[in-house]
């Protein structure tokens, strides 16, 4: 007996789903469940419902009930963890173990949201500096935006979404939301938790559509803010096209690099570098690309690399022994193993991998010989791939680090403060990790890109402050003065 097929219509008053689009799983070709898409007259009804929720409801909405609305829901997410987590491997192929991670990882964004929501202080500035202001107060209070337009990738469908609702709620704000296309199903589940916990109607929409549809979200003069995770080539377009005065952060990816130096712990750093660059087929922003070895330890550290590559277990996403899944398309696995074969026509060395095995798997790929213009070394992946090359001095680290147009995080494995700190200093990347891959994120950590990998900051804190404005407001306490 077949089993019948999940139906996500859409939540918008006066809009009654038409079109339907199915889900489909990266690794079996199953579908996981139907989703109703949205129109430009759904997105304009979102929009208005959008902007109301927060006129009536939002911004009035006192600290302490925003803040009690994302606790529960980071209460309800981990109640949740095995239905999220078995969604997320599905309609994404991302491996199970490191699915149930990401459910953790999205509780824990609400639970900080939930503190960070009374912690939204502002400030008194002191005006009596100059004759002529001797009895007046100023004060500057964070009032929320509006409506703010969050659009997100597949790679992570619960966490990345978390880290654009959470800050948002947390401000006062209402958000209308279009999934990615390939894993809208987590952020449907995620919207009913949230509207068990308490948060009002229209205060989260969601809008699920594909193509050119979503400009009718990102191009309007309702929004305050627009906050993007996707492309380069997208979302510095995006950039360019809203409406003037909405903000705009961009997280767009990058060729994260590692530097192991010759005093570094290499099996820390083989390991590190291994999970790092292959952890969700490498369909990460911050993967590790690139890794660079001192010359005089390089041959130690490739062998230890290859040693933890070869030990990882590739396949079906929903066994928990699985470390490598699926390709999220058949675009994704060609355009991976298309930028290998060019690499090694231009003189790069497979030392590992290359090669699909179907259902949008492919090997995990250790190349060295590599060079800096060969698309694998300067562009970003967002595969299994992974090139190993050699440097002689620190500066010729920072050197190689650099030459990039990217400059998201970096990892550096050093046992020396000084070169740890002379290393931190010089790659030019919105974070530096000293002794682990630039893969490692921390929620409430500061989070963004420099050059073409970005603008504006994620992480809870300091995405509520982008989500936030300032006003200052001025007492005059003897106004015969």
């Amino acid at each position: 007996m077949l089993q019948e097929i999940v139906k996500y219509p859409l939540s918008i008053d006066g809009i009654t789903s038409t079109e339907f689009v199915d889900v489909i799983s990266p690794y079996s070709g199953d579908i996981v469940a139907s989703v109703g898409q949205a129109d430009e007259k759904a997105i304009d009804m979102a929009l208005a419902l959008s902007k109301k929720c927060f006129e009536q409801t939002m911004r009035k909405m006192p600290a302490y009930q925003r803040s009690e609305i994302l606790a529960k829901t980071a209460e309800l997410i981990k109640a949740n963890i095995e239905d999220l987590a078995r969604t997320i491997a599905m309609e994404g192929g991302k491996p199970i173990k490191d699915a149930r991670v990401e459910v953790s990882r999205a509780a824990n964004t609400f639970a900080i949201a939930s503190r960070e929501a009374l912690r939204l202080d502002g400030e008194q500035l002191q005006m009596d500096t100059m004759a002529g202001s001797d009895a007046r107060v100023g004060i500057i209070m964070r009032e929320p935006v509006g409506v703010v337009a969050a659009v997100t990738p597949f790679n992570f469908p619960l966490n990345l979404v978390a880290h654009k609702l959470a800050p948002a709620i947390a401000g006062g704000n209402t958000v209308v939301l279009k999934p990615s296309s390939n894993t809208p199903v987590s952020s449907f589940k995620l919207a009913a938790l949230m509207k068990q916990a308490g948060l009002p109607d229209h205060a989260l929409i969601l809008t699920p559509c594909r193509g050119s549809k979503g400009n009718a979200l990102v191009h309007d003069k309702r929004l305050a803010v627009l906050t993007f995770t996707g492309s380069q080539e997208v979302g510095w377009r995006l950039r360019g096209e809203v409406y003037p005065g909405v903000r705009v952060i961009l997280e767009l990816g990058g060729n994260a690099g590692i530097v192991v130096h010759d005093d570094a712990d290499l099996d820390a750093a083989a390991r590190a570098a291994c999970r790092g660059g292959y952890a969700h087929a490498g369909q990460v922003c911050i993967s590790v690309q690139r890794v660079y070895v001192q010359s005089r330890i390089y041959d130690k550290f490739l062998s230890k690399f290859r040693d933890a590559v070869s030990a990882l277990k590739v396949g079906d996403p929903l066994k928990d022994d699985t470390d490598v899944g699926p390709l999220i398309d058949k675009g994704s696995v060609d355009k991976t193993l298309s930028m290998v074969d060019e690499a090694v026509k231009s003189g790069a060395k497979l030392v590992a991998g290359g090669k699909s095995s179907g259902k949008n798997i492919v090997e995990p790929v250790i190349l060295t010989e590599t060079d800096a213009k060969m698309s694998v070394v300067c562009q970003e992946v967002f595969g299994p791939v992974v090139a190993v090359m050699k440097y002689d001095t620190v500066d010729d680290a920072i050197a190689v680090m650099n030459d990039s147009v990217y400059g998201l995080q970096a990892g550096v494995f050093t046992a020396n403060v000084d070169v740890a700190f002379k290393l931190a200093r010089g790659i030019d990347a919105g974070g530096v990790i000293v002794n682990d891959a630039p893969t490692f994120r921390a929620d409430h950590m500061p989070y963004g890109g420099r050059k073409e990998s970005g603008l504006g900051l994620e992480g809870v804190r300091y995405a509520l402050t982008e989500m936030t404005q300032p006003k200052f407001i001025c007492f005059n306490l003897d106004p015969k003065v």
